[in-house]
C-alpha cells in the first residue's frame, strides 16, 4: 500500500509541476496533496523518519502564498505598466490558445501577443503603450509561473525523500 501511495504522490507532484505552466491544472495545490498523501500513509525518509507536521504546514503556507502571488503580481505589473483589464484578459486568452501551438513557447508568445493585441484593439492604445502593457502582463505571468515551478520542485524533492 505504501508503494502505491508513493507512486500516486510522485504522479501528483509531476502533474503539479505541469500545472504550474498549464492554466487548467492547479500546480502547487496538487503537488502539496502528494505530500499530504505521504504524511498520512507512511512516507518515511531513508532513516525511517516520518514527515513532520511542521514541514507539511510550511509547504501548505508556501502553496497558498505562491497561489495568491500568481494572481496578484500579473495584475499589479499590468497596472504599473499602464495596462488595462484587456491586457490581463488577452494574456490569459493567448496563454490558453498558445498551449495548443508549440508548447511551452506558444504559451509564452501567446500570452504576450494576446495582451498586446487586446490592448491595441479594445483599449485603443498606441502600439508603444500596448507594447509596454503587454510587457508588464508578460513579466507578471513569468514571475507567477516561475514561483509556482520553484515551489513545486521543492515539494517534489520532499516527495521523493519521503517516498523511498
Amino acid at each position: 500500500m505504501e508503494t502505491v501511495v508513493a507512486i500516486i504522490a510522485i504522479i501528483a507532484g509531476i502533474i503539479g509541476i505541469l500545472g504550474s505552466i498549464l492554466p487548467a491544472l492547479p500546480g502547487p495545490p496538487l503537488t502539496w496533496v502528494g505530500m499530504l498523501l505521504l504524511y498520512f500513509w507512511g512516507g518515511t525518509d531513508g532513516d525511517g523518519n516520518h514527515m513532520s507536521l511542521t514541514l507539511l504546514l510550511v509547504m501548505l503556507g508556501v502553496t497558498i502564498l505562491v497561489s495568491v502571488i500568481d494572481y496578484v503580481v500579473p495584475m499589479y505589473l499590468t497596472k504599473v505598466t499602464g495596462g488595462s483589464k484587456y491586457a490581463s484578459r488577452g494574456a490569459l486568452i493567448g496563454l490558453i490558445l498558445g498551449t495548443f501551438f508549440i508548447p511551452p513557447f506558444g504559451m509564452i508568445i501567446g500570452s504576450f501577443l494576446g495582451a498586446f493585441l487586446l490592448e491595441l484593439y479594445f483599449a485603443r492604445k498606441s502600439s508603444t503603450d500596448a507594447l509596454k502593457s503587454a510587457a508588464g502582463s508578460f513579466l507578471g505571468f513569468i514571475v507567477g509561473t516561475g514561483l509556482k515551478i520553484i515551489a513545486c520542485c521543492v515539494m517534489i524533492v520532499y516527495i521523493f525523500i519521503y517516498s523511498f
